[in-house]
């Protein structure tokens, strides 16, 4: 697990997505899932199997992960699909499209018009997000319902660690913003 801000990637996007006072679950594969487990109680971390019970492998790919969240937490009023990549997001950003999607079956959070994480989806799309599967997650959904963007000034919804590079400079961003408030 890479380091940032004193915890780790995935710590640190849990700990902003906990910041919001909402439920949070992890969905993760089991490298991982002892950091969720950090920082969540176990029964909120849901380990994606990698092999079906003949020992071949699963497809796994960001719709099964969101088909396995919903489906853990059927009862809910909606789900914000809040990438563990993403440790600046800020709790305040998770409230803003969690409250927006009381109003539309799809909410997503944008900054400077263009759309980013998280994105959220009321209970009227249960059905259609426990069924998801594939690498393409839950972008066919938005094309087909209503989804309204919630501009909001937080530069982190489009920022995600997939490289060493992209975490590089996003420590150095960390320490040029820790500075600046000093």
């Amino acid at each position: 697990m890479q380091a940032l801000q004193g915890s780790t990637v995935l710590g640190t996007t849990l700990r902003n997505a906990q910041g919001t006072g909402l439920r949070v679950m992890a969905v993760c594969s089991k490298d991982v899932a002892a950091v969720a487990r950090e920082h969540l109680d176990a029964s909120d971390v849901i380990v994606m199997p990698e092999r079906n019970a003949a020992g071949a492998a699963l497809p796994w790919g960001l719709g099964h992960s969101i088909a396995a969240g919903v489906t853990a937490s059927g009862d809910a009023a909606g789900w914000l699909i809040w990438p563990g990549d993403m440790p600046f997001v800020r709790a305040q950003t998770g409230l803003a499209v969690a409250e927006a999607m009381q109003n539309y079956p799809i909410a997503f959070a944008q900054y400077k018009w263009r759309r980013g994480h998280p994105v959220g989806f009321n209970a009227e799309l249960f059905s259609e997000l426990m069924n998801l599967t594939g690498d393409e997650g839950a972008k066919r959904l938005l094309s087909r319902y209503p989804a309204q963007g919630i501009e909001l000034n937080d530069a982190g919804i489009l920022q995600d660690v997939d490289t060493l590079e992209d975490l590089r400079r996003m420590r150095a961003e960390a320490e040029t913003a820790a500075g600046k408030e000093s």
